[in-house]
Parts: structure tokens; sequence; C-alpha cells
């Protein structure tokens, strides 16, 4: 089994593009602790947006704009079913996810998807890469200085502790949906960046987006942790990356085909879960045993002691 560099940079690349989507999932599921299923939807409206606006001549950065800001819509719907409708958080991401299948395909015009291959984009031109980090860096520090603000640090408590931030008089259920609102945005924003990237957008693209987010921001976290903000949101890029690089390296082996993405993703989600628990269950194991030993050493030093007098 060999692979090549362009398969790992073509990693790097599509690790990137999806960092956006796992820097919006951070903020439901470690921010808000808030199970929000309506990525599935949410990232097929950003291509699905971008696609079609990209198709009528609109230029691609204000066609990922509009997409971001159809993710923020979608993200405050949900927020809404939450707060103001008293829905269960999951069963309002479902209930979204759905509606969003059908409005995904009126924006598509009816058809299953929509091609703009050969159509101007920033992925067209030599300096893709960079052009990419700088982007993804840019929405990174942004959220990061987002995150120190009032409403940010509000954001962060009700994720802590809903009833402390309320005695203090703040209202989380604006709180949510702000958070709820940028997490879909970025979402949308990184299915605009893949639709052209891809030069097509597809209904079917945003399944198992939620999988591999989670599964990028858990493999940041176990390798580089979250003690702030920064390095939280950092852990994400990184783990959308090597997510990518993992696949691109599975994908090799002989008896792997593409069809069996899922079942890879599947597999790097459950080690990514699974590793961090023993890895902390065998230092605990590792300290009760150092713990008894100094013990036990402890009480023969006291026994030898009193039998010496």
């Amino acid at each position: 089994m060999s692979i090549s560099w362009s398969s790992i940079e073509g990693a790097i690349e599509l690790g990137l593009l999806y960092a956006l989507m796992a820097l919006g999932v951070y903020i439901t599921f470690r921010i808000l602790d808030f199970p929000d299923l309506t990525v599935d939807g949410s990232f097929t409206t950003g291509g699905a947006i971008a696609a079609v606006m990209i198709s009528n001549d609109f230029s691609p950065w204000l066609a990922c704009l509009a997409a971001m800001g159809g993710g923020m819509l979608a993200g405050i719907c949900t927020g809404l079913l939450h707060t103001k409708g008293k829905i269960n958080g999951l069963l309002s991401g479902i209930l979204m996810m759905i509606a969003l299948y059908s409005i995904n395909l009126r924006i598509l015009g009816g058809a299953p998807n929509k091609s703009i291959m050969g159509m101007d984009s920033p992925f067209s031109g030599e300096h893709v890469m960079v052009i990419i980090i700088i982007v993804v860096l840019l929405f990174k520090i942004m959220l990061d200085l987002f995150m120190k603000t009032d409403i940010g640090l509000a954001l962060r408590a009700t994720g802590d502790n809903k009833r402390m931030i309320r005695s203090f008089g703040a209202n989380t259920d604006v709180t949510t949906i702000v958070g709820v609102s940028l997490s879909n945005g970025l979402v949308a924003l990184s299915g605009a960046f893949i639709a052209q990237q891809a030069g097509f957008a597809d209904i079917t693209m945003g399944i198992g987006m939620i999988v591999i987010g989670l599964a990028s921001v858990i493999i940041g976290e176990a390798i580089l942790g979250a003690r702030t903000v920064f390095w939280a949101t950092l852990a994400a890029v990184v783990g959308s990356i090597i997510y990518r690089i993992v696949v691109a390296v599975a994908l090799e082996v002989p008896w792997f085909d593409t069809s069996d993405m899922k079942l890879i993703t599947a597999v790097i989600v459950i080690i990514a879960l699974v590793f961090p628990s023993l890895r902390r269950s065998m230092k605990q194991k590792k300290l009760a045993r150092r713990r008894m030993q100094e013990l036990m050493q402890s009480t023969g030093h006291q026994t030898t002691t009193k039998g010496g007098m």
C-alpha cells in the first residue's frame, strides 16, 4: 500500500474545507451541549444556494455569503422550535433536517443535483490551498474573538449551566438561538465551498455530515486538548484535516472501496470515542496501583519500625 503526496494534499484541502463544518459542530455539541442534527440538511442548503447562484452568474463569494445566510436561517428555525416551541433539542434538529430536504430540492429547481463544473470559483486558480487556509484561519480567529464578547461568554455559560446564567438575567433562549444559527451558518458555508470544489451540489451531499463533524472535533481534542477556546477551535480544524488524511490512507487499502466511506467514518468515530476513555481508565488504574504500592510500602515501613522497637 502506497499513498501519493497528491492524495495527501487533496486530503488536507478537503480537511480544511470541512473544518468550517467542524467548527459549527463544535459550537452546538461542545459549547451549547445541544445535539443539533440540522447539520445534515444545512450543509446541503449551503451547497445548493451556492450552486444555483453561481450558475446564474453571481459572484462565488456572494454565493458563499448567501449560503451562510441560508444556513443561519435554518439554525434560527431549529432554535425557535426548541426554545419557543418547547420541542426536544434532538427532535427539533431532526424535524428541521427533514424539512430542509424538500426546501433544498426546491432550491435546486426540483433536480437532485446542480452542476457548476467549469464555472468561475475560488478553487479554479493556482493558489487554491493558500485561499482555503486564509479563509479557515479568518473564520477561526473571528470565532475565537466572538467567544470573548459578552454574548459569546453568555453562549458558553448557557452550555455550562443554564440555570446559573438565567439567575444573572441572561436570556438563554436568545443565546441558544444565536449559537445554533452561527453553527449552521458555518456548516452551510462549508457546504458551499465543497460544492464549488467538487463542481456540483447534490441533494444527498449532507448525509452523515454530523458524524464527520463529531469525528473531527473528537480527534482534534484527543490530540490537542480543549483547554481554552483557542485550542478547542484549533483542535476542530486539525481534527478535520487528520480525519481526511486517515480516510485517504484507508481508501488506499486494497480491500476498501469508495462505497465503504461510511463504514470507515463509523470506525474512525468509534476509535476516537473509545480511545480517550481507555486512556483515562488506564491512567486511573496506574494511579490506583501506585497508591496501593505506596500504601503497602508505608505499612511495611511502620511494621518494621515497631518490630525494631
